[in-house]
């Protein structure tokens, strides 16, 4: 059962709620001109700016209230300190080692994890740097001229989504590619550029026996044994995984096998050897500030007061807005197409992280779970969806990233995204009442019944909130800086629904399964299925 004073301090945010949605934001912004001091905080080199959320002063200790009686920081400071906080896994929950850049201990079951996290850091960075400059080859002697990853979820999106994110860092002499998907057509048309000569694998899986991996891993070791021979292979493959005996079967040698630990969850590993591919494409020393800004937040969720406490503030805010305010979803909408992966990764994390039924006591969650995460980069977004956001009748929270700099700045394309990602968190906050579309329309020329039928239509009722992170530029120390605060984010709102964020057993009933389904279509025994899945599986068969 869930904290008698959680339950307090949640009903108190109702209550409290029921007078906040009858005040609008543009008025709040009218009668209080330090709502942007008020509601701002820095940390990191990102300012968050959530004088747009429908909040007032009032709103901010009561959910200061909440995180106390949710007791967020003790389990903070528990899950830093190696604590297993996991306690469906009985593990604790130790990505913030990975990037503990202090090297001070962190200790799990009495023994200090540090000098084996070091230890692969270093493999990385032996390896990274033999590999970028062209010393550890193919099989035939030539240079490594492409990397593809193969792994699947934490496995691919993490590592994907950096390396777009960090493509003007990328070495032009290695290009890092992704497959994850089982669909034969995400390994075809990859390696189709390809030459097996001069192409190397990183096998991610920490057992070595995930299905999509295994099978897409089997078709690259066919297509490099078939074009360069069965000896080439343990050349042109290196692997991420904790499983020696079938890496070796594999043909992979075991010195070239990157190691992670099970308190590295798989949406949380980036940070670790999975990010081989990330320090590929970059360079080590680039990989080691993506792990520098990590850690800095880290420290700053650590030590800051809640009230000037990014991640604090913003899973108190999304706390809020879903359980208080009544929205379902969130926008997540990077004004940068370089970080057109950034939603697809959080999407993961968020989702696999507090989508649950259950607290931590196996009773039904009291209030609600995770969101539903979504978006794209602006401004392709607002030829999409932003209409959606602007007039739909459900609220749904919006979440901008934007950088002061550009890293490819061209003519002012840059000064016209800015414009546009203000202009939308502006629009969604201050609408367009009933008296400024007929001013609009009347001097159009429009008038009478005409205009009248009209108004509605172009009526915005604004009030609708959002928060805006702003940085100078969207470098490594930034990403990681960036990604650490929306990974304890989801940590804080997990507390306060009191629910485990670092388990994921609802990936497995699918899973499952799949495996008596493929037995029967490879020429198993038939299985027993409701009729629909039947039908399907007898159409497909025949």
């Amino acid at each position: 059962m869930m904290d008698q004073r959680v339950t307090e301090a949640f009903d108190a945010l109702r209550a409290h709620a029921a007078g906040v949605k009858k005040q609008h934001l543009r008025t709040m912004f009218e009668q209080d001109h330090d709502r942007f001091p008020r509601f701002t905080a820095e940390a990191c080199g990102i300012l968050m700016d959530y004088s747009k959320s429908r909040i007032t002063s009032d709103t901010v200790k009561l959910l200061e209230k909440l995180a106390a009686a949710a007791g967020i920081e003790a389990r903070r400071d528990a899950m830093f300190e190696g604590e297993k906080i996991n306690t469906t896994e009985d593990r604790a929950v130790l990505h913030t080692a990975l990037r503990n850049r202090s090297n001070s201990p962190v200790e799990v079951d009495g023994q200090d994890v540090m000098p084996d996290v070091n230890g692969v850091l270093a493999a990385m960075e032996k390896f990274t740097d033999a590999v970028r400059d062209g010393s550890r080859t193919g099989s035939t002697g030539k240079r490594i001229t492409d990397v593809v990853n193969i792994g699947i979820g934490g496995s691919d999106l993490g590592p994907r989504m950096v390396v777009r994110a960090l493509s003007p860092d990328a070495s032009p002499e290695l290009r890092v590619h992704f497959v994850a998907n089982v669909d034969p057509a995400d390994m075809h048309d990859t390696l189709q550029a390809l030459d097996p000569a001069t192409t190397m694998f990183v096998i991610a899986s920490k057992t070595f026996t995930t299905m999509e991996t295994m099978t897409n891993a089997r078709a690259a070791r066919a297509w490099v044994a078939d074009a360069l021979g069965e000896a080439s292979v343990g050349a042109h493959f290196v692997a991420v995984s904790t499983n020696a005996k079938e890496v070796s079967a594999f043909g992979i040698s075991t010195d070239e096998m990157f190691g992670f630990w099970d308190w590295v969850g798989g949406r949380y590993s980036l940070w670790s050897a999975i990010g081989l591919p990330i320090a590929l494409s970059v360079g080590f020393a680039t990989f080691k500030e993506l792990l520098d800004g990590a850690h800095q937040m880290d420290r700053h969720f650590q030590t800051a007061p809640i009230g000037q406490n990014l991640p604090m503030l913003l899973g108190l805010l999304r706390v809020w807005e879903i359980d208080a305010m009544g929205s379902s979803s969130i926008a997540l909408l990077p004004y940068d197409q370089r970080l057109e992966l950034f939603t697809p990764h959080l999407q993961q994390v968020d989702m696999e992280s507090n989508g649950k039924g259950v607290m931590l006591d196996g009773s039904p969650v009291v209030f609600g779970s995770g969101p539903v995460i979504w978006g794209s980069p602006g401004t392709n977004g607002q030829h999409a969806f932003h209409q959606l956001l602007h007039q739909g009748n459900r609220i749904i929270p919006c979440e901008f990233l934007l950088a002061k700099t550009s890293r490819s700045p061209i003519g002012d394309g840059h000064q016209k995204l800015i414009a546009n990602c203000l202009a939308q968190s502006e629009a969604l906050m201050r609408g367009k009442t009933e008296d400024e579309v007929r001013a609009e329309l009347t001097r159009q020329g429009m008038s009478g019944e005409a205009l009248e039928a009209l108004v509605p239509h172009k009526l915005f009722t604004g009030n609708r909130p959002s928060i805006t992170f702003l940085y100078e530029k969207l470098d490594a120390r930034t990403l990681g800086a960036v990604i650490a605060l929306y990974e304890h984010a989801i940590f804080v709102q997990g507390t306060c629904w009191d629910v485990n964020s670092f388990d994921q057993w609802g990936v497995e009933l699918g899973k499952q399964l799949a495996l008596p389904i493929l037995e029967e279509l490879t020429g198993g025994k038939s299985g027993s299925h409701d009729a629909s899945t039947a039908g399907l599986l007898a159409r497909v068969k025949n």
